[in-house]
C-alpha cells in the first residue's frame, strides 16, 4: 500500500494518507449539477480529527434553564449562559414552531461556517439527545432512548432502574458500570456481557454471583480470579468450599476492605497474560474493542463494522464509513458524529437521527434528505441554509456554494471546534485529548468554568460500612472526596446498596467516571512483542506498562 505523509495542521504530527483512504474520499465525491466535487485531502492528523467531532457533543453535562418557547423548566446539555436557544424536546418535536422560519440566502461575500454559525444560533435546539417519547421516568439522562426508572444514564438504550452509567444496554437495576451490556443486579463493571449480581468485574461474560473478576468467561461465585472459565467457587484462582467463598464474600462490606482488595486484585492480575486487543468474530481488523468486524483500520468500541477507518463507538451494522465518532446503521458516512438510524451518504453532519439522506454540513436534522447546510429541520428535502428549493435550484446553488467553500479552505472540513454549542471541556475531548484552559483559550475555543454553587459544601461521607448509614443521608448535600464536587444520594440508590451490602460511594458521578474510563487502555495501537512466542504484536497496551501481553495465538492457548 502506498502511502503519502502529510503534517498536521493542528498538532504538526506526521500521518499518512493511504491508498485506501484516497480511494474512499473519491468513492463518496458528490455531484451537483454534473460536476463531481472531489474532497480533499484531510488537513489534520487522524486524532486532531477526532478531538474536532467529539467537541459536538455533551453526554455528561446536564444544566436546569428554562425552555425559550414555553418558559417550563427544563434539564438541558446547552448552558443558559450560552446564546443558543433550547425548546423542550416534546416541543422541540411538535408543530408549535418551525425551524423553514429561519431560512436564508447563502451569502458568498463570506465563509461557509460563519454563516452557518449564525445560522444555529437562532434555530432552536433541542435540551436533550433522547427517544422521550419512548422513556418513563428518565428526566436526567442523555444520549439514551427506550429506559424506564433511569437515572444519570448515558449512551445508554433499553435500561430500566439504572443509575451512574455509561454506554449501557438492555440492562437491569445496575450501577455504576461503563460499556456493559445485558446486565442485572451489577456494580462497578468494564466492558462486560450478561453478567448478573456481580461487582468489580472488567472484560467478563455470562459471569453471576462474582466479585473481582477480569477476563473471565461463564463463571459463578468467583472471587479475586483472572483468566478463568466455566469455574464455580474460586478464590484467587483456586477452588475453595462454598462456605470459604461466602466468608470472604461477606467481608467485601466496608469501604476500607474493598479498598485494600482492590489494590491487591490489580496486582494479582498483572501477573496473568493478556490479550493483545479485545474482540471476537473479526477478519481483518485493526483496533481495539471490535465485534464482528471486517476490513477496519484504527477503530475501536464498536461492533459489526465492514470497510471502515478511523470509527468510534458504532454499535450498528455500518459499511464504507471513514472518520466518524458515535454513529450507527448506516453507510457512506464520513466526517460524523452522533449520526445514526438508516443514514446513507452523510457528510460532515452532526447529531441527526431517523432515516437520513445526503446530508451536507447539516446537524439537529431528522427524517430528511437532500439538505445543505441545514439545522433543526424535519421531512423535509432540497433544502439549504433552512431555505426550500427545487430539485434543480437546489443542486445548482450547491455546487455554487462547493465552488465557494473550495476557494475559501472550507471545503472538506469539519465544523470548527469554536463553533460547537459546547465549551470544550464539556464533552469527552477533554477526557481524550485533555488540554489546560489556557491552551483551550489559546485556540480560540471554548472552556467553562466551574460553577461555585456546585462547590459550596463539604460535607463527606464517613460511615465505613452501609449498615450504619442512616435514612437521612438522601437528604444530605455531600462532597466528593476526589474533586470537592457536591452530590446527593437518591433513594434508589440507597436501596441498591442496601440490598448488595456495599458502602455508599464518596466520590461524585463524574470521578468515578473517571476512574472506570482510565481502567481502559487507550484508543492507540503501540507495537511491541508477545510475551509467550516473542513476534511483533499491534496491542492498546503500550511496550513501557507492566502488563504481561500475548498474541491473539498464544492467549487462546493459555487460556482454552
Amino acid at each position: 500500500m502506498q502511502e503519502r505523509s502529510k503534517n498536521c495542521r493542528q498538532c504538526q504530527t506526521v500521518f499518512v494518507v493511504t491508498d485506501e483512504d484516497r480511494a474512499f474520499l473519491k468513492k463518496i465525491a458528490p455531484t451537483f449539477a454534473g460536476k463531481r466535487f472531489d474532497i480533499p485531502h484531510p488537513t489534520l492528523c487522524p486524532d486532531c480529527r477526532q478531538q474536532r467531532r467529539i467537541t459536538q457533543i455533551n453526554e455528561f453535562h446536564l444544566y436546569r434553564r428554562t425552555c425559550d418557547l414555553t418558559g417550563k423548566s427544563i434539564i438541558a446539555d446547552i448552558h443558559p449562559l450560552t446564546p443558543y436557544k433550547v425548546y423542550d424536546q416534546e416541543v422541540w418535536y411538535s408543530d408549535k414552531w418551525d425551524a423553514m422560519d429561519y431560512g436564508r440566502e447563502f451569502d458568498f461575500k463570506r465563509p461557509f461556517f460563519e454563516q452557518y454559525y449564525e445560522l444555529t444560533l437562532v434555530v432552536p435546539h433541542f435540551n436533550l439527545f433522547t427517544g422521550y417519547q419512548y422513556d418513563i421516568n428518565c428526566d436526567y439522562t442523555n444520549y439514551a432512548g427506550k429506559n424506564k426508572d433511569c437515572y444519570l444514564i448515558f449512551d445508554a438504550d433499553e435500561c430500566q432502574d439504572c443509575s451512574y452509567c455509561y454506554s449501557l444496554n438492555s440492562s437491569k437495576d445496575t450501577v455504576d458500570c461503563y460499556r456493559t451490556r445485558l446486565m442485572e443486579l451489577c456494580y462497578e463493571c468494564v466492558d462486560c456481557l450478561k453478567c448478573y449480581n456481580g461487582h468489580f468485574l472488567q472484560d467478563c461474560s455470562n459471569c453471576r454471583d462474582s466479585a473481582f473478576l477480569k477476563n473471565c468467561i461463564g463463571c459463578s461465585h468467583c472471587l479475586m480470579c483472572s483468566n478463568l472459565q466455566n469455574k464455580e467457587y474460586h478464590l484467587h484462582n483456586r477452588p475453595v468450599s462454598k462456605e470459604t467463598f461466602e466468608q470472604a464474600m461477606r467481608s467485601l462490606s466496608s469501604r476500607s476492605v474493598i479498598d485494600e482488595a482492590k489494590k491487591q486484585f490489580a496486582e494479582f492480575t498483572l501477573t496473568f497474560p493478556q490479550k493483545a486487543l479485545h474482540g471476537v468474530q473479526n477478519e481483518d481488523v485493526f483496533g481495539d474493542y471490535l465485534t464482528e468486524c471486517k476490513n477496519v483500520r484504527t477503530c475501536f468500541d464498536s461492533t459489526r463494522l465492514w470497510d471502515c477507518a478511523y470509527v468510534w463507538r458504532s454499535f450498528l451494522p455500518v459499511k464504507d464509513a471513514m472518520d466518524c465518532q458515535d454513529i450507527g446503521d448506516g453507510e457512506l458516512l464520513y466526517e460524523c458524529s452522533g449520526v445514526g438510524y438508516s443514514a446513507h451518504n452523510m457528510l460532515f453532519s452532526a447529531n441527526c437521527l431517523d432515516t437520513l439522506n445526503n446530508y451536507l454540513y447539516s446537524t439537529f436534522c431528522m427524517h430528511c434528505k437532500d439538505l445543505f447546510g441545514c439545522c433543526g429541520l424535519r421531512h423535509k428535502q432540497y433544502c439549504i441554509f433552512n431555505k426550500q428549493y427545487t430539485k434543480e435550484e437546489y443542486e445548482k446553488t450547491v455546487a455554487k456554494i462547493l465552488e465557494h467553500m473550495h476557494k475559501t479552505g472550507e471545503w472538506g472540513e469539519f465544523f470548527p471546534v469554536q463553533h460547537s454549542p459546547f465549551a470544550y471541556n464539556e464533552t469527552q475531548a477533554n477526557a481524550y485529548y485533555p488540554l489546560t484552559k489556557a491552551e483551550v483559550l489559546a485556540r480560540g475555543w471554548q472552556w467553562r468554568e466551574k460553577d461555585p454553587k456546585d462547590y459550596q459544601l463539604q460535607k463527606f461521607i464517613t460511615p465505613d460500612a452501609i449498615d450504619a448509614v442512616s435514612d437521612t443521608v438522601i437528604d444530605d448535600v455531600l462532597a466528593c472526596r476526589t474533586c470537592k464536587k457536591n452530590y446527593r444520594i437518591i433513594t434508589k440508590e440507597l436501596t441498591f446498596y442496601r440490598r448488595k451490602n456495599l458502602p455508599l460511594p464518596i466520590d461524585c458521578f463524574d470521578c468515578r467516571h473517571d476512574v472506570r474510563r482510565n481502567k481502559r487502555n487507550p484508543r492507540a495501537l503501540f507495537t511491541r512483542t508477545c510475551a509467550k512466542c516473542q513476534k511483533s504484536i499491534k496491542t492498546t497496551y503500550a511496550p513501557e506498562r507492566p502488563e504481561i501481553v500475548y498474541c491473539e495465538e498464544c492467549y487462546r492457548a493459555a487460556i482454552y
